[in-house]
């Protein structure tokens, strides 16, 4: 038994998806359309939507263009910035589900993770932006409304150079995971880095999350996993057969991503979360990243799972 294994507790080398788990690619794909984050990115494109009618609009623009699942973050009307406001993605999700009653609403659950430390000599002053909130508490929109899927950001970030920090720990997810199996919530575990993979692994063995397990992996942000194909890799082989992934990089790499993904057997995600560009100096919206990504996905043979489709492939209701 490999030292500090405990007795009867799984060991990630004994797990199904280990690197003997191997995948060919995915002739059949999901389109995730991440519409708009909570990242300042509002002053920098003026095709960002802000308002809970710009976003929904985006998304049911996105929705005909192609995107099977539309994964949407709120903000501030007034101020432009993320916020975990229940009543403004009770308005999105109306808004969408009067015009379409079939696309995948995937809501955020990663507001309300930030901590801004302090200067070094005062760490504990915590700084301007800091929200930081339990488990629970990030998933009141979620009891709400019930979506679709909503997001678990499966571990801590350092975020940027400087002091940020998002913060979602082992007791926190744990207890995510249990409220949102009880909603009938179907959770996206989101992967930042090989320590997140191993956290959700954990969730899995522990019997925290039902299969079909829907995983995303993030690439670039920094400081997460780095943009390396051979890292992506190593983690898809760590996936168990009953596992759906998707994967992503920011800006310039978007688009690669797209067949990198489904050349590993996984799914794809574009959208103005991760980039807010067509091509060189020109602004995209959300449904062109989606028109896109379709039209790549056709040049190499895959199609595009409709929204039916991907409830079956991922076990929604």
């Amino acid at each position: 038994m490999p030292v500090g294994v405990v007795p009867g507790l799984w060991c990630p080398g004994e797990y199904q998806g280990s690197v003997m788990n191997r995948r060919g690619m995915n002739r059949n794909a999901i389109i995730t359309c991440a519409v708009t984050g909570a990242g300042d990115t509002t002053g920098r494109s003026p095709e960002v939507p802000v308002t809970p009618a710009q976003i929904a609009s985006s998304a049911l623009d996105a929705a005909s263009a192609g995107a099977t699942i539309v994964h949407c973050h709120v903000r501030d009307p007034e101020t432009g910035r993320g916020t975990r406001t229940v009543a403004l993605y009770e308005e999105v999700v109306e808004r969408i589900r009067d015009q379409n009653a079939d696309v995948v609403i995937n809501l955020t659950a990663g507001m309300g993770g930030d901590l801004n430390v302090g200067p070094d000599d005062d760490p504990m002053d915590w700084q301007a932006g800091t929200d930081l909130v339990g488990g629970l508490e990030r998933l009141a929109h979620v009891k709400a409304i019930r979506p679709d899927i909503c997001s678990l950001d499966c571990g801590s970030l350092n975020f940027g150079n400087a002091n940020e920090v998002y913060v979602s720990t082992p007791s926190m997810l744990r207890i995510m995971a249990e409220h949102v199996r009880e909603l009938g919530v179907r959770p996206e575990l989101e992967i930042f880095d090989t320590g997140n993979l191993w956290f959700a692994e954990t969730l899995i063995a522990e019997g925290l999350v039902d299969p079909p397990y829907w995983l995303q992996l993030c690439l670039s942000i920094p400081y997460g996993t780095p943009m390396d194909v051979g890292i992506l890799q190593a983690m898809v082989h760590r996936l168990p057969p009953e596992a759906e992934f998707t994967s992503f990089g920011l800006g310039a790499m978007q688009m690669p991503m797209v067949v990198q993904s489904v050349m590993l057997g996984g799914h794809v995600r574009v959208g103005l979360e991760d980039n807010l560009y067509l091509e060189r100096g020109v602004f995209a919206t959300n449904a062109q990243l989606v028109e896109k990504a379709v039209r790549i996905l056709e040049l190499t043979g895959v199609s595009v799972q409709s929204p039916a489709e991907a409830r079956q492939t991922l076990g929604l209701g």
